[in-house]
């Protein structure tokens, strides 16, 4: 488990499609030691955030890190990133920012406070300290092995906040322009600030709206957690897709009714079929697709209706 690998920098606008860009030209861009490829030179960015970026491109799923020849450190893109790469390289579909919020929110070794924020930490409101309290019992009960440093695990809830929060929102005044770099993730609404009073803010979690999720997500994210685990039967509980870690209903805030209506809409595609007996409610997948599968015709969906 890893807390603060993205040395306090949230994800910036571009920051994604650059790391791609430059991953798929120089598979050392971040470990180059040749004088004329330096990684801030290449990347336009200072050393601690060239150490984000490098971190945020493997938590969100988009690259992995290999050793290549005389065992020098190098990133590849994934199958998913080749996917992002060749079919919205700028992240501007609505759907890839859940697809990366799921790998980023699921990602208990490398993102572990997404993971127990999305997961564990069930109170309808929360403050920063409700935050520390519960994700220090957490890697606690987890065999953190560690001291459990405030610092670190207050930088990782900063970093939250400011992935899913624009900064004029949570600052509450006006932001510089060269200050306003917000994350991408912010626009999918998942976090709001219910008071600030004395000093202390107070959150909460939003249901995002169900017409904005693509029947194919939806499909992917399902697919995802079936084939990490060791039943990969095609039939799923219900209720497991509320409350289950990594479930949809937990990386995406759902409500039962917006499960429902997320869940209708891939019915109405032909893959999945809601079965209703005994009192024991399932779905019941048409097709056993990879997750990889699911992002495909996801971007084959977009070019039809378009």
């Amino acid at each position: 488990m890893k807390l603060r690998g993205h040395e306090t920098f949230y994800i910036r606008k571009g920051w994604l499609t650059k790391g791609m860009k430059y991953v798929s030209q120089f598979p050392d861009v971040f470990t180059s030691k040749d004088p004329a490829r330096k990684p801030m030179d290449v990347l336009g960015i200072g050393s601690n955030m060239v150490l984000s970026l490098r971190y945020w491109l493997q938590t969100v799923g988009l690259t992995k890190e290999d050793k290549g020849e005389k065992g020098k450190r190098i990133q590849k893109l994934t199958p998913f990133g080749e996917l992002v790469f060749n079919n919205d390289k700028y992240i501007e579909e609505i759907g890839t920012l859940y697809l990366l919020h799921y790998k980023l929110a699921s990602n208990k070794e490398n993102a572990t406070s997404w993971y127990y924020f999305f997961n564990r930490l069930n109170l309808s409101e929360f403050t920063e300290e409700d935050f520390f309290i519960g994700l220090s019992k957490f890697l606690a009960d987890n065999d953190y092995g560690k001291e459990i440093s405030k610092r670190l695990v207050d930088d990782d809830f900063s970093c939250i906040i400011s992935t899913y929060i624009s900064k004029e929102k949570s600052s509450g005044s006006e932001v510089s322009a060269e200050n306003n770099i917000d994350c991408p993730l912010g626009e999918l609404n998942l976090l709001d600030i219910v008071s600030k009073r004395k000093g202390i803010v107070t959150y909460k979690k939003s249901v995002p709206s169900a017409k904005s999720f693509d029947p194919y997500v939806i499909l992917a994210a399902i697919n995802e957690k079936r084939n990490a685990e060791e039943d990969k039967g095609l039939e799923i509980q219900l209720n497991k897709l509320m409350t289950d870690d990594n479930s949809i209903g937990k990386i995406f805030n759902f409500d039962v009714g917006s499960l429902l209506d997320v869940l209708h809409a891939v019915e109405k595609i032909g893959e999945l079929k809601i079965i209703r007996t005994a009192g024991l409610d399932v779905i019941r997948l048409t097709h056993d697709y990879s997750f990889e599968d699911c992002v495909r015709m996801y971007y084959e969906h977009l070019n039809e209706i378009r």
